[in-house]
């Protein structure tokens, strides 16, 4: 799915189950009525102890409602409008990848949702410290699913995640960046699997061949890539063509293979060639048509 696309699904989502839901049953911010006992007046602005005690008194209440009702729908919402500060707190470890934040915070209230679907009270354990690691794992899943310009498979997705960290905390160590070797000992990874690794990791963002290198802004023109790139070699279908030749030239007789060797080895002409061969010029000519003739029909047949 391109991410365009997918970005206006995940909105689109989002925007739907924290939407206040209205009907019959429950008008649009009726906190009144249903919790006298909390202000629900701003539940995205609730500070983090308020947020807490009532999603607990919340939780406790979405544990007695039935799925699908509109009280339920309104419970659910509100509880993640309460919890939203969340979502925004994880989203901030990623601000420096190239994604739009709001994009990431649209992707960590997935995470939110799932959470809150998932949350029991008789776990014994808060709200937040439950609902952070889905919520960080639903960003992750996001980046490891869509930011990568070239699929690769998604044990080396997370290779590369490893080597990062591993890299990172060698650097600090050792003062300077890590070898192949000294990261495979690190990890008690093989070099290859290391190599395999950050070779895969080239595929996460690509550059324009038309761009500079790093370093070359005032180069000019001849900084890009494209400036460096080599040519076909036009000697290469020679090559081709000699090696599909020799099985050819093997199969014709001693005199035909010493006219084609006299005329384009030695470079001697057809007059030169019936000399030492005792054989009229004419002679040599048609006997040369028919070498050559015999040949290219056998290289068109190997094609």
């Amino acid at each position: 799915m391109p991410s365009s696309l997918q970005h206006t699904t995940v909105a689109t989502s989002t925007e739907t189950a924290a939407r206040p839901v209205t009907g019959p049953d429950v008008q649009p911010r009726d906190e009144a009525v249903l919790f006298p006992e909390l202000d629900l007046s701003d539940p995205r602005n609730a500070s983090g102890p308020d947020a807490r005690a009532m999603s607990k008194v919340l939780f406790a209440r979405l544990a007695e409602l039935e799925e699908g009702t509109h009280e339920y729908q309104y419970v659910r919402n509100t509880l993640i409008e309460l919890n939203l500060t969340l979502v925004k707190f994880a989203a901030r470890r990623f601000r420096t990848r190239s994604e739009p934040m709001e994009d990431i915070v649209q992707v960590g209230t997935i995470g939110l949702i799932k959470a809150i679907d998932r949350f029991d009270l008789g776990q014994e354990v808060e709200f937040p410290t439950f609902a952070m690691p889905t919520v960080i794992g639903e960003i992750k899943r996001f980046f490891r699913d869509t930011s990568w310009a070239v699929h690769v498979p998604r044990r080396l997705q997370e290779l590369r995640l490893t080597l990062a960290k591993a890299t990172d905390e060698l650097a600090f160590t050792v003062g300077r960046p890590p070898t192949p070797a000294e990261l495979a000992a690190h990890l008690e990874l093989t070099e290859d699997e290391v190599r395999e690794g950050l070779v895969a990791a080239n595929g996460y963002t690509v550059s324009s061949i038309d761009a500079g290198s790093p370093g070359d802004e005032d180069s000019g023109e001849g900084s890009a890539f494209t400036a460096r790139l080599g040519e076909v070699d036009p000697g290469m279908d020679l090559v081709v063509d000699l090696e599909s030749l020799k099985p050819l030239m093997a199969q014709l007789g001693e005199r035909d293979k010493a006219i084609v060797s006299m005329r384009f080895g030695a470079e001697m002409t057809q007059s030169e060639i019936g000399a030492v061969l005792g054989l009229s010029q004419m002679h040599v000519s048609r006997l040369l048509s028919r070498i050559l003739s015999r040949l290219r029909q056998q290289l068109l047949v190997q094609e």
